[in-house]
């Protein structure tokens, strides 16, 4: 199956965008090169982050296991600065309805309701979610890799 590549050419109007866990994490702690192009659309608001509370728990409890919480004292940084970047730059909306697609891993369900409902670009790594890109794409969602 050939990728389709992130084009970072964003019209003016802000761009939906559904960011899971792991991308928020290589976003605000490991500042990996390929989602710098994401961070600076957040930073310059070219980009509309859709996201819930039960996204925003998550992160926060991701923030919490012991290899996260090590990687954050490399960095300098703390859970409360990378939940402060969530704060500042998603915007927290009701929880979706559920999408007529049903993801294998029950907890990556909601990343898909939302940008279903929003119409918004899906970014994961998550094997669980891509493999759905095709069906993903008939609802009009882009699933794909940030990297």
């Amino acid at each position: 199956m050939k990728e389709m590549l992130l084009d970072f050419s964003f019209p003016k109007e802000r761009e939906p965008i559904v960011l899971d866990t792991n991308i928020v994490l290589d976003v605000f702690v490991f500042a990996d090169a390929a989602t710098k192009p994401i961070k600076k659309a957040l930073e310059a608001g070219e980009l509309d982050w859709l996201a819930t509370q039960a996204m925003r728990d998550e992160l926060a409890r991701v923030l919490d296991y012991p290899k996260i919480v090590t990687r954050l004292v490399f960095y300098q940084l703390s859970a409360l600065d990378v939940l402060a970047a969530f704060d500042r730059h998603a915007r927290l909306t009701e929880v979706a309805a559920k999408a007529s697609l049903t993801c294998s891993d029950p907890d990556d369900q909601k990343f898909i309701d939302l940008a279903v409902v929003g119409q918004a670009l899906l970014l994961s790594k998550d094997r669980h979610l891509l493999c759905m890109s095709k069906r993903l794409l008939a609802q009009g969602v882009r699933a794909q890799k940030a990297m």
